[in-house]
């Protein structure tokens, strides 16, 4: 997989893959991020990616020349998606980004201001992506929240697969309670069911935590799961 971010401040992405799994997964050569600076591609020797909104208003807007061919420098894969991340987009889920995983190349598209001069949504025509329903100084948390979720879908990434297989979400529940050692902390114990040995039953206790722990906290997706099993 391979990420190419348009971003004002490259360190932000740099930054954050440079640690955990991510970094792993980057010096493995499983993954790939790339960042292009808007910056570098100004007419304007004083770098200038942004000015006043035509009509007025407050702050200022992202302008299309330098984002347009900040875009147009990437090479695009034969699998290609482009995600503006925007309060605009459709909400990000684990739908989503199991489709976002099927292509070999994102490239991702960092705001900042008042937003992008509507021009450059009619030029490049992006999928555009929200991580819910407030607005963030800039694209770039976004970005890496699309990069971290998508990353673990892509074999090779966690040191098993499975541990995405049973992440919340995927089977349409949130995941159920985990417990390691010790055995007994401040009077609370270890389920019995968990030591047994018993695969059958340990997989069933944890499917039933699954269904209890989601009705309470997510009733929405239980309904959901009920409606569609």
């Amino acid at each position: 997989m391979r990420f190419d971010v348009l971003t004002l401040f490259p360190e932000m992405i740099e930054e954050y893959c440079n640690f955990s799994i991510l970094k792993r997964a980057l010096g493995n050569n499983i993954l790939t991020v790339n960042v292009v600076n808007p910056r570098d591609f100004t007419l304007d020797k004083h770098k200038k990616v942004d000015d006043s909104p035509y009509g007025g208003g407050a702050g200022m807007v992202l302008m299309p020349q330098p984002y347009v061919d900040a875009y147009e420098s990437i090479e695009k894969l034969s699998q290609s998606v482009t995600i503006m991340l925007t309060p605009q987009g459709a909400p990000l889920n684990d739908s989503k980004v199991n489709e976002f995983a099927m292509y070999e190349q994102i490239i991702l598209m960092c705001g900042h201001y008042e937003g992008f001069d509507e021009r450059i949504r009619e030029i490049i025509k992006p999928v555009e992506i929200s991580l819910g329903d407030f607005v963030l100084t800039g694209g770039e948390l976004p970005a890496l929240c699309v990069i971290d979720a998508v990353s673990r879908k892509i074999e090779g990434t966690l040191g098993k697969i499975e541990s995405a297989d049973e992440d919340s979400f995927s089977n349409g529940l949130l995941e159920y309670p985990h417990y390691t050692r010790p055995r007994e902390f401040r009077g609370l114990k270890v389920p019995e069911v968990l030591l047994n040995g018993n695969h059958k039953e340990i997989n069933e206790f944890r499917f039933q935590e699954s269904l209890k722990r989601t009705k309470l906290k997510r009733p929405d997706l239980y309904r959901d799961f009920k409606t569609s099993d």
